[in-house]
């Protein structure tokens, strides 16, 4: 099957069935990469990958996985380009489409990513934003369902920022079935509008992390400053110094729950040393499957499903 033009910006660009595709594609990926079993789809394609913020798991992920695909990945820099000497993101989009066969952009604004999916011939995938980071959260659910399967009817913990990882969980809550546990300090709620939600039947907010934690199936955090927030790193500090994800916290959650972080992480802060290096710590299977359910995404989204 070949698929019209299809971009990946937000969590809720693809459906159910869609999702539920590319973790079984995942699955098959993965195991064909611990067998050393060449799979090579995308061969003569090339990904331009469009970096604005820094990153070390995107984009040797995402470069890699063009790599084992069969094709190529070039790295650019927005302060390399004339992208970072003001030239318009459309003009930008409409020449960079022309020459490649994909591209992944790691940026500031959602807005950015949409202007340019909207001026460009080819997929384009979200690598982060300031508002969603849905390449992570793929992965994430994939690790989940190979640890403890299917994810539908679960309830998922985040402790910590209302940020771009807490707003795509919320989407992907909505569109598969489980639900969010929130928990984050006063002057950081979450604004359910910011993630497009139809209703919160999917999510429930928590003043007391402790509380939203009981008897979940999986607990996740973020840093407490973002990228770009950096200004107000000791001011978060402060704030977030109860919302730290310890071995209590970890307790109030079902006796078969996991961890999970997207890294980097600041021990002592976010998450205690004894969780993010314990027995229930999942953050390097998670990290790792970057690299195959991303790779399920760019053959999908080139070459539409492909069953074998």
């Amino acid at each position: 099957m070949t698929l019209g033009i299809r971009h990946f910006l937000q969590f809720r660009d693809l459906d159910r069935e869609e999702l539920e595709y590319l973790f079984r594609r995942s699955r098959v990926i993965k195991e064909r990469f611990k067998r050393y079993q060449p799979h090579h789809p995308l061969a003569d394609r090339t990904l331009a990958m469009i970096f604005e913020k820094s990153s070390t798991r995107t984009r040797l992920s995402f470069e890699a996985g063009m790599h084992q695909l069969g094709g190529v990945a070039i790295y650019l820099n927005t302060r390399d380009t004339q992208l970072g000497r003001g030239e318009p993101v459309e003009d930008a989009a409409q020449v960079i489409s022309r020459m490649v066969d994909i591209v992944m952009i790691r940026t500031f604004e959602q807005a950015i990513i949409e202007r340019f999916a909207r001026h460009s011939r080819v997929p384009v995938i979200n690598g982060l934003t300031n508002e969603f980071h849905p390449c992570q959260i793929l992965a994430d659910i994939f690790t989940y369902i190979e640890h403890r399967g299917e994810i539908r009817g679960r309830t998922v913990a985040w402790i910590g920022d209302a940020n771009n990882m807490c707003y795509t969980w919320l989407q992907a809550a909505e569109i598969l079935g489980f639900k969010v546990h929130v928990s984050t300090p006063p002057g950081y709620a979450v604004e359910p509008e910011q993630a497009g939600l139809d209703g919160t039947d999917h999510f429930q907010v928590f003043a007391d992390p402790m509380q939203a934690c009981q008897g979940v199936d999986l607990v996740t955090t973020d840093v407490w400053t973002s990228m770009g927030f950096e200004a107000e790193n000791e001011v978060r500090k402060q704030a977030f110094v109860d919302w730290q994800v310890d071995t209590d916290m970890m307790a109030m959650a079902a006796r078969d729950a996991l961890f999970m972080h997207c890294l980097p992480a600041h021990r002592g802060e976010e998450v205690a040393p004894e969780v993010i290096d314990g027995p229930r710590s999942v953050v390097w299977d998670e990290a790792e499957n970057r690299l195959h359910t991303q790779k399920a995404l760019m053959e999908y989204l080139l070459l539409g499903r492909i069953e074998d």
